[in-house]
């Protein structure tokens, strides 16, 4: 199924971005493009990638972990 359409990202892709080391939504719209255009699928993609991480045994960030340091 697709879940941006501006950019044409299926929730394949993003399932195929967390096989990658995608982990949270920056990341995944770094890589795809996701919800950085007009941002209407930005609640779909948070949810496909946190079925993805769940998939994979790990957590959804929702936003980056601040620099240590």
């Amino acid at each position: 199924m697709y879940v941006c359409l501006c950019n044409a990202v299926t929730d394949s892709d993003i399932h195929a971005a967390v096989k990658e080391g995608v982990r949270d939504l920056n990341q995944l719209s770094s890589r795809t493009g996701c919800s950085i255009t007009c941002g209407r699928c930005t609640s779909t993609a948070v949810e496909v990638l946190g079925e993805a991480m769940s998939g994979s045994g790990e957590v959804l960030k929702l936003v980056p972990e601040p620099a240590l340091g």
